[in-house]
């Protein structure tokens, strides 16, 4: 009898040394993580161990006790320190065998190539006693699907290389299948809204009492630099079931935030922003001084962005502000760079030099150096300009470099949608 996936969870481990340095970063999570929610199936616990055998057995053994589905990654190559198969079953209690069939195809491979096997890759056919050799055709190593009990509850453990490009058609090819024949009776579904320019306490406030109603939508909220994420996810019977949970919510918490939410389905905000123009028939031009030609960047990063974004300059110096954008050198003079009114007329010099039908200016201090009392580090100005007369923003963001730049970029994209909103 199939397992119910809505109460059944995951576990992804990832081994390897090297995913605890600063210099590799496990990606193949992200992968599974989303492939397993198309399933219905909720991740609950990832682990990064390095290649200890006592601690990848705990890690292992703690793994079988607490979740249904496990996951492991890595560690399946022919050196000492490949220890993933003898981990799992000395935490599983049972033995691993060589099998023959894949001694055999592994000579073959190395004989295709004309190299002589080293020994050592015969480790590589060390299979766990009951389980179902997973084919490798971009790699040496097999994978391993064991179907399996602790305590009388079901346990779907899959052993996968490490290297992408092997995990991720093994998993869809061969272990997608076998999950979706254990787990048929659940669906996933999910919304993501976007909201730019809140403090994520200030939309947790409004959300909450909304949220905490439906419990049967789990809603996670994730905050970036001038950016909050509403996740609503729901896992049922039919995928029916579940799009309408999450949909329902999703409109219940778009009627509470309004203008506020800039994206229903997780697309980027320079995407709607594009989309606006373009429905429109509008053009985009951008003076850029601190984010120094961020703006453009995410402008020009959406497909089919040459129908409404013009160009621009970046205007990071005091005289590229005079000979690109036309701001007048008194004017800099008289307020400073960064000031509301250097602002407004980067915005209307390149919107009048571009001739669009809106233009952006940005001036600020990104730091980490260069502020003083009355101009500190992260004070930014933002302005857009259009047909109607020009708007500016004084904001003052906090963080490094990289989350003011950002955070200003997100301002002036924000600003731009709500003026074609309006």
């Amino acid at each position: 009898m199939a397992a119910d996936a809505s109460a059944i969870h995951a576990e992804i481990v990832a081994i390897g040394a090297e995913l605890l340095t600063p210099f590799k970063q496990d990606t193949n999570s992200l992968f599974l993580t989303e492939e397993l929610n198309l399933l219905g199936v909720k991740v609950a616990f990832k682990d990064v161990v390095g290649d200890d055998r006592t601690h990848l057995t705990n890690v292992a053994r703690v793994a079988v006790e607490r979740s249904g589905i496990i996951i492991f990654m890595g560690g399946l190559g022919p050196t000492e320190d490949d220890l993933t198969r003898e981990c799992v079953a000395d935490a599983l209690g049972i033995e691993v065998h060589p099998d023959p069939e894949i001694i055999t195809e592994l000579y073959k491979r190395f004989a295709s190539r004309r190299i002589v096997m080293p020994e050592n890759n015969a480790r590589q056919a060390h299979v766990l006693d009951g389980a179902k050799v997973l084919a490798n055709s971009r790699g040496t190593a097999p994978g391993q699907w064991l179907d399996t009990r602790f305590n009388g509850e079901p346990r779907y453990i899959m052993l996968l290389p490490g290297p992408p490009h092997e995990l991720k058609p093994m998993f869809m090819e061969q272990c997608v299948p076998r999950l979706r024949e254990a787990l048929p009776e659940a669906h996933f579904a999910r919304r993501v809204l976007k909201l730019a320019m809140l403090g994520e306490s200030y939309v947790d406030s409004i959300a909450a009492p909304i949220y905490n109603k439906r419990t049967e939508v789990q809603t996670t909220i994730l905050a970036s630099a001038a950016e909050v994420q509403l996740h609503l996810t729901s896992s049922a019977a039919s995928r029916q079931e579940a799009q309408c949970r999450v949909d329902s919510l999703a409109d219940e918490l778009d009627a509470a935030f309004g203008p506020s939410i800039f994206s229903t389905e997780g697309e980027p905000l320079e995407e709607i922003v594009g989309l606006y123009l373009g429905m429109r028939g509008m053009t985009v031009s951008v003076a850029e001084s601190c984010t120094g030609g961020m703006i453009g960047e995410r402008l020009t990063a959406v497909p089919g962005s040459s129908r409404w974004f013009m160009g621009g300059a970046i205007v990071y110096s005091n005289q590229m502000k005079v000979t690109l954008a036309g701001v007048s050198a008194k004017l800099i003079e008289q307020f400073g760079a960064v000031s509301d009114s250097v602002a407004r007329a980067l915005a209307e010099g390149i919107r009048a030099r571009c001739g669009t039908h809106i233009g952006i200016g940005v001036t600020g201090i990104a730091g980490p150096a260069g502020g003083s009392a009355e101009k500190p580090v992260g004070l930014v100005y933002v302005a857009v300009a259009d047909e109607r007369g020009t708007e500016v923003m004084e904001r003052q963001f906090l963080g490094d470099r990289q989350r003011v730049r950002l955070g200003a970029s997100q301002q002036a994209l924000d600003m731009v949608r709500r003026r074609l909103l309006a």
